[in-house]
């Protein structure tokens, strides 16, 4: 066997393992509706939902609840996914700074009972600089 085979499978295990490691981490995005299924099937994955905040008619989010005084580490609203399903999230670490100006919010976790469990929450806010691009922040949950 030459030299330059031997390279040639090293460097085909090495891509195999590079593309195993990474397929566990790879998640799907689906709606609230989905979610729900897959909870059911005893899926606790994590899992993306891509929604948008639930506003009043001037642009004020509804549904928020943040109380830093009696806990800081529990932020909860109401988003709207891509269905128009309502679904109350909980977030178990402070509200993410810019969470109001967001256009655009993808939580990652998984769904509970009575509500989705966000681990990560994705914000998509409008640029400072250009307004027709977004910017994306990643905020993480404080691990328990």
């Amino acid at each position: 066997m030459k030299k330059i085979h031997i390279f040639g499978i090293g460097v085909i295990a090495i891509a195999i393992a590079i593309i195993v490691s990474t397929a566990g981490d790879a998640s799907t995005y689906v709606n609230f509706s989905q979610a729900e299924e897959l909870a059911l099937n005893g899926n606790n994955g994590s899992i993306h939902v891509v929604g948008k905040l639930k506003k009043d008619a001037a642009g004020q989010i509804q549904e928020m609840a943040y109380k830093p005084e009696l806990d800081p580490n529990y932020f909860e609203f109401t988003l709207l996914d891509n269905n128009q399903r309502e679904q109350k999230v909980v977030y178990r670490s402070p509200k993410p700074q810019d969470f109001d100006k967001s256009e655009q919010v993808v939580v990652i976790g998984r769904m509970e009972k009575d509500h989705f469990e966000a681990e990560k929450i994705l914000l998509k806010c409008p640029s400072k600089y250009n307004n027709e691009k977004l910017e994306t922040t990643e905020y993480q949950a404080a691990q328990l």
